[in-house]
């Protein structure tokens, strides 16, 4: 289903954009705690989250974690933490420490990138999901947390980008509720290679529908006395994403 911009006539008969009247561009986002019932995110403090993430980030013997990311991995502690002081305590990207609430551990990083309030545009990324992470109803919520102060302070689009060859990244993406918006070709250069990205967004119309979907499959309800999932998030994103975009 084509997504066409919605328009009117301007007075020489030419579509235009809807007008936003009432449109004062947000603040850019602060360094506040968002808490949820698996999950809390905290503003990235080296000094308390560095250790813990190395030490969980380092179960991925593989390294596969860090293939589509334009750094690591780390040889050891030193020039990880050294990485972590010099790239990830600024205000754009803006880094959060993915805390599990269960033991009060450090689990993964994401951020706030891209903030651009003027047109009411921000991007989330950096996202360092350590296996202990993965998989797991906190990886969830800790998107759903950062998607909903986006649009509570007011932005309209939140975007989400990637290799476009990271298979997981972009299924990750449409089952949070992203609708796809096509390849920018030979868009970055990282790690001596070219990187083709693939485009997603949720728009601020879009949320209140997507919010609920979130809210049913994080509900205790929606998991069995296992924790297995009794709806699946992608059955509840999936009838929204296709409304929107052309898949």
């Amino acid at each position: 289903m084509e997504n066409i911009q919605r328009s009117v006539l301007n007075h020489l008969g030419q579509p235009i954009g809807l007008p936003l009247p009432n449109w004062k561009p947000p603040q850019p986002p602060q360094r506040e705690l968002m808490t949820g019932r698996f999950c809390a995110l905290e503003p990235l403090d080296s000094r308390r989250h560095a250790l813990a993430l190395y030490k969980a980030n380092a179960l991925d013997e593989e390294r596969r974690m860090w293939t589509y990311l334009p750094y690591g991995p780390f040889e050891d502690f030193a020039s990880y933490a050294a990485w972590m002081d010099r790239d990830c305590l600024g205000d754009d990207p803006l880094f959060y420490a993915i805390v599990d609430r269960s033991n009060l551990t450090p689990v993964g990083m994401a951020s706030y990138l891209r903030i651009d309030p003027p047109t009411g545009s921000i991007e989330v990324g950096h996202l360092i999901f350590s296996p202990l992470l993965q998989k797991t109803p906190s990886a969830t919520e800790a998107m759903y947390l950062m998607m909903k102060r986006a649009f509570e302070q007011g932005y309209r689009r939140y975007e989400w980008k990637c290799d476009s060859l990271n298979a997981k990244s972009r299924a990750a993406a449409q089952r949070l509720g992203f609708s796809f918006e096509g390849i920018f070709r030979q868009a970055r250069v990282y790690k001596g290679r070219t990187r083709d990205t693939a485009w997603f967004s949720v728009i601020d119309e879009e949320w209140p529908a997507l919010e609920k979907a979130f809210l049913r499959w994080l509900n205790p309800a929606n998991f069995d006395e296992r924790g297995i999932q009794r709806l699946s998030l992608s059955s509840l994103t999936a009838p929204l994403r296709q409304s929107q975009s052309a898949l």
